[in-house]
């Protein structure tokens, strides 16, 4: 039976390239837990054993249960009647069977009946997910809402919500986009008032609510009267079956299998989640670059299986008498997705890392403070940690959505036009892909993320470690091209940062992550090459194609193409 854990030898090598030890001991409280939870790890090792059968299950539901219905999924899409939304036949037969696997509460903690893992092993799980169905990401990677209520919750909220999570009792979705505030939360007017007895309440209209029809939503809503901005927005947690009625779903290109609600709330009881007017500024922030993690590797698996339906139909379609695998034109664009697929990979899950380390660097130093003991140096590895995330999560949610968008266009080339039909795999997987760069933040907003990381060159001290390896041997070249590109990337840098034009550093900030993002990349393809001799040729491909962009990209920043936007008032009429 196929598996997409261990049929994958990209994503296993990946698994088998953790380092996640110091993440494990603080989740783990030193592996104490195995006293009181029979199924928790003993050690590292144990640990990561415990990981795999988990990933090996996923693997299996996503190939044998979920990825056979996804076309029917698709055709089917979510029903509405009388204010109720009813998933497709798939995509129920897909939550049973994960929760009945007792895999809906993938990072809570154990006492609430949660399998306590990190997000590195979560994000893993949403990439076969997606591969297999796209849609179901959307129910089974919003965990993150779970993860807001443990994190910011009290105990008393988590004891009432998380079970629930983790059972599969519930599932839950972010109500934050209102018909008037898309991209522009600060802009959220949804009313958040007390009545008599001090009881929070809800009064207004929220839209495009993924899973908007779940059973626990986390709203955010204007709580303090008079103001208009982020500051004056809390967060709540409420009931779906409590006064919010789902006035429509959505009629949308793709992810047919997730139905995306217009929700009205009439006065609904809620619950504050942490303090007031940290809604916006804390709360959402934290939430969606987790969802930016999640839609990356939805990116990703959307692309994985992509590629397969390629390379599968170029090896069995002939024309000109022999496959059109064999053709070097359709051979080199199926080189170039799979390039494109393994650096994806190592930047998601290089991510990854800093984030697992970020969270649980967290959670060791409040431990600390709390005891009154030392957090001296927890908290400077946190500051690193946190720096390192939130430059990391933005650019590699904008480069992974973007490469899917580019990798499902490439797959439906190779179809030709069997791949514009409905019965080809591929016309789906194009339309799935199109909604990842475009939720959770558009492409754009994550280069507005990422640039103030990227102009403070917060990866500087990794880049200088890298170029300072020695013995780079058969690799020495492709180290060149990188020291060399990275000379480009600061002299551009430097020409954004000195210009008197104050708005170059806007309006070139897209070369520039992207510039960024190829120096990184580069270099976990390097470190990956050195310990296997088959990513020399993934690393070799990709820094080469990545060193004639960043050349590209400098030219654009040199020549000030950009100056045109001067004049766009005159052109776009």
């Amino acid at each position: 039976m196929a598996n997409y854990f261990t049929d994958n030898a990209d994503l296993l090598f990946q698994f088998d390239r953790l380092q996640l030890e110091d993440v494990v001991d603080i989740a783990e409280h030193g592996y104490t837990e195995a006293a009181q939870y029979d199924f928790a790890p003993t050690d590292y090792q144990d640990a990561l054993d415990n990981y795999r059968k988990v990933l090996e299950i996923v693997g299996d539901i996503a190939a044998n249960t979920v990825a056979p219905q996804a076309a029917a999924i698709d055709e089917e899409g979510s029903h509405f009647a009388d204010g109720q939304v009813t998933y497709a036949k798939g995509i129920q037969e897909a939550i049973k069977r994960f929760t009945e696997a007792e895999l809906m509460g993938f990072t809570l903690p154990r006492r609430y009946g949660g399998l306590n893992l990190p997000t590195t092993i979560y994000t893993m799980a949403i990439e076969m997910v997606s591969r297999a169905e796209a849609s179901l990401m959307n129910l089974f990677g919003l965990q993150d809402i779970s993860e807001t209520i443990n994190k910011y919750g009290t105990e008393e909220q988590r004891a009432e919500f998380l079970p629930q999570f983790a059972s599969g009792e519930a599932t839950g979705a972010m109500a934050l986009t209102e018909p008037d505030a898309g991209s522009d939360l600060q802009a959220v007017n949804m009313l958040a008032y007390q009545d008599e007895e001090g009881q929070w309440r809800l009064k207004g209209v929220k839209r495009f609510i993924t899973n908007g029809n779940a059973q626990i939503l986390l709203v955010l809503a204007r709580s303090e009267p008079g103001t208009k901005d982020g500051r004056g927005l809390s967060m709540f947690a409420c009931y779906g079956r409590d006064g919010v009625k789902v006035r429509r779903i959505e009629n949308k290109l793709g992810i047919h299998g997730s139905p995306t609600c217009e929700l009205q709330f009439n006065d609904t009881p809620a619950q504050l989640i942490g303090k007031r007017k940290f809604g916006l500024i804390k709360y959402v922030m934290d939430m969606m670059n987790g969802a930016r993690l999640a839609v990356a590797a939805q990116a990703l698996g959307i692309s994985q299986a992509a590629y397969d339906e390629a390379l599968r139909y170029a090896k069995a379609r002939e024309q000109f008498g022999k496959s059109i695998y064999d053709i070097p034109v359709v051979m080199n664009m199926l080189m170039d997705m799979r390039v494109t697929l393994e650096s994806d990979r190592s930047l998601l899950y290089a991510t990854c890392h800093w984030v697992d380390l970020r969270n649980k660097l967290e959670e060791r130093v409040e431990t600390l403070k709390a005891a009154g003991k030392d957090s001296t140096d927890a908290s400077a590895r946190l500051k690193e940690a946190s720096r390192l995330a939130a430059l990391l999560t933005p650019m590699t949610k904008y480069v992974l959505s973007e490469n899917a968008n580019r990798i499902t266009y490439d797959a439906l080339q190779i179809h030709g036009g069997t791949g514009y039909m409905r019965e080809f795999n591929v016309e789906r997987l194009t339309r799935d892909a199109r909604i990842t760069n475009i939720y959770e933040g558009t492409s754009q907003l994550q280069v507005v993320a990422a640039i103030g990381g990227v102009i403070n060159d917060t990866l500087a001290d990794y880049f200088d470690a890298c170029e300072q390896r020695e013995n780079q041997g058969k690799l020495a070249g492709l180290a060149d091209e990188l020291k060399e590109m990275r000379v480009l990337f600061l002299d551009c840098l430097k020409y954004v940062t000195e210009t008197t034009d104050k708005q170059l550093q806007s309006v070139a900030a897209k070369e520039l992550v992207e510039m960024y993002s190829y120096l990184y990349t580069g270099w976990l393809l390097m470190g990956e090459a050195a310990d296997d001799s088959r990513k020399v040729f993934i690393a070799r491909r990709y820094i080469i194609g990545a060193a004639a962009k960043a050349r590209r990209n400098a030219e654009a920043i040199k020549k000030d193409l950009f100056g045109d936007l001067l004049y766009a008032g005159d052109v776009l009429v």
